[in-house]
This record gives structure tokens, C-alpha cells and sequence, in this order.
């Protein structure tokens, strides 16, 4: 690939949180990728729409508000509608292992537990660009 890695790192919904999207977003920028950090409060059209815009290979969201069974699989749908169905999904934050299933059903690749490393994600994104 000649350009870098684009990725988007969202907050949907109300959840004010962003610590560890933030953390997640300079690890990835650290690691030689480009990083387009939507910031807190976003609904899932303002982050589908972002992703799109933006071109971006991957995009991962964070959420610790408890309502990612319905704002991940939304902004899944939405970036299918919009024509980002080849775009990575994967998601973190404080997300029961029980939950896990249904969002890799809606086409989130992968889910990070609280306590992931930042190197972990970074080898996440690595091994999914080699593969693609």
C-alpha cells in the first residue's frame, strides 16, 4: 500500500469518555498511521459520514455507556448503505463478553476488553493490512 493506514476512531452516542480512544488514537499515529479522531457525542451517521469522506481503511470505536449493541451494529449498517462495506470494523471499551457475538455479527472484526495494550490494536491493524 503506497499511502498510509487511514483509520477513524469514534464515540458514538452520549458516552463523554475518551481517554482510552485517545490513548488508542496516538498509539496508532506513533505507529506510522493516519489517525482522524472524531471526537465525543457523535451519532453513527456523523461517523459513517466521516469515515467515508475520509477514505479510511479502518474504523474503530469506542464506547463505555453501555449502548454499543445498538450504536455499533448502526454505524455497521450505515457505512454498508454509504458504500464502506470493504471498510474494518472493530470496537473497545467496557463491552460484556456476552455482547461480543452480536457485534461480530453486525461486522465489527474484533472487540477490545479494558486493559488491551495499545500494541495489541497496533498489531490488530498491521496483520489485517498484510491479509487484505
Amino acid at each position: 500500500m503506497d499511502r498510509k493506514t487511514r483509520i477513524l476512531i469514534g464515540k458514538p452516542g452520549l458516552d463523554g469518555h475518551d481517554r482510552g480512544a485517545k490513548y488508542i488514537a496516538r498509539a496508532l499515529r506513533d505507529a506510522g498511521m493516519e489517525v482522524i479522531y472524531t471526537g465525543i457525542r457523535q451519532t453513527p451517521e456523523a461517523i459513517a459520514n466521516a469515515a467515508i469522506q475520509e477514505d479510511v481503511d479502518f474504523v474503530g470505536l469506542s464506547l463505555l455507556s453501555g449502548a454499543h449493541n445498538h450504536l455499533f451494529p448502526e454505524v455497521a449498517r450505515l457505512l454498508k448503505e454509504k458504500g464502506g462495506s470493504d471498510i474494518i470494523l472493530f470496537g473497545g471499551g467496557v463491552i460484556p463478553e456476552e455482547d461480543i457475538p452480536g457485534l461480530n455479527k453486525a461486522g465489527f472484526k474484533t472487540i477490545f476488553a479494558p486493559g488491551t495494550s495499545a500494541a495489541e490494536v497496533v498489531n490488530f491493524i498491521e496483520q489485517e493490512i498484510q491479509t487484505r
